[in-house]
């Protein structure tokens, strides 16, 4: 079970990091009228899945309604504008660098962590923030990447009420969906009728890739995955989105890695391992039992 965790969450956000390689394909496409289309093709895949594979709709408390619609507008929606909006002010570096302390603040969020998970943690997050090249920006760019740092947080700490009743396919396709029509008026806000268009045959497959391995195969792979590590070991991995970024740009030949970008990816891998040996050590966090599905 560890073992199948382990390679569901390294998978997932390594899915996650590639997402830096095809981002030139979109690029001219209207920002937020992409990710509103990424999203309503990742919610219909995720909602067939769910009927082929016989899911019925399950009758949800109150406290998980609030969780469900929380992740979709803290960790969907709020985290994708703030992302967006603290490149536009800076560039990437700042609020990659900030997004760095997720393994650090999920370690704190599930729980007492023992001190060899702290320590990976920390290892990680220094592998991350030299990984992703020291950002520094304005004081706006700044609070967008806090921002980013709450939405990305709540999308792992509001997922775990859910996945018991719901499972991880379950989870994916009704959060999904929920964000469609927030990106839309968060599109239409910012963008007008501009914010959407035919687009090109490469936008059309960096959407595609976007929609159906970085958010269906993706949110499925770490939802699978965060029950059976707990948010503390889960959290290691998210250290795993700047490698992955580096290693994409350095297969598609757009980047050539820096002796930053190899010793910051070696010590996230490091970092990871002291991780996983706390935990193997130090007695399992608490976690939930996931559906099957």
């Amino acid at each position: 079970m560890m073992r199948n965790g382990i390679l569901g969450a390294a998978a997932a956000m390594f899915l996650v990091g590639t997402l830096a390689g095809v981002a030139g394909l979109i690029g001219a496409y209207p920002i937020y009228g992409g990710q509103a289309v990424r999203y309503l093709v990742a919610a219909v895949v995720l909602l067939v899945i769910t009927r082929v594979l016989g899911l019925r709709f399950v009758r949800m408390t109150g406290r998980e309604v609030l969780c469900l619609a929380g992740l979709a507008l803290l960790g969907l929606v709020f985290f994708n504008v703030c992302v967006i909006e603290s490149t536009r002010a800076s560039g990437p570096a700042l609020v990659g660098t900030v997004l760095g302390t997720v393994p650090l603040a999920l370690a704190l969020a599930g729980g007492r962590p023992a001190p060899r998970l702290l320590l990976g943690a920390a290892v990680v997050v220094t592998g991350a923030t030299l990984a992703t090249g020291l950002g520094s920006g304005t004081t706006e760019s700044l609070l967008w990447a806090l921002g980013a740092l709450v939405g990305e947080i709540s999308f792992s700490l509001l997922a775990i009420p859910l996945l018991p009743r719901l499972g991880a396919i379950r989870v994916s396709a009704y959060s999904t969906t929920l964000a469609v029509p927030m990106l839309a008026l968060v599109g239409w806000v910012s963008e007008g009728p501009a914010m959407l268009r035919t687009p090109t045959l490469p936008e059309a497959l960096g959407l595609g890739y976007l929609a159906i391995v970085v958010t269906v195969i993706a949110f499925f792979l770490w939802y699978r995955s965060l029950p059976k590590l707990g948010p503390g070991r889960a959290g290691l991995f998210a250290g795993l989105i700047p490698v992955a970024a580096i290693v994409t740009g350095a297969v598609l030949g757009v980047a050539t890695p820096s002796a930053y970008d190899l010793v910051g990816a070696g010590l996230v891998v490091t970092g990871i391992m002291v991780g996983l040996t706390a935990a193997r050590t130090g007695g399992p966090e608490p976690a939930v039992r996931p559906s099957e599905a």
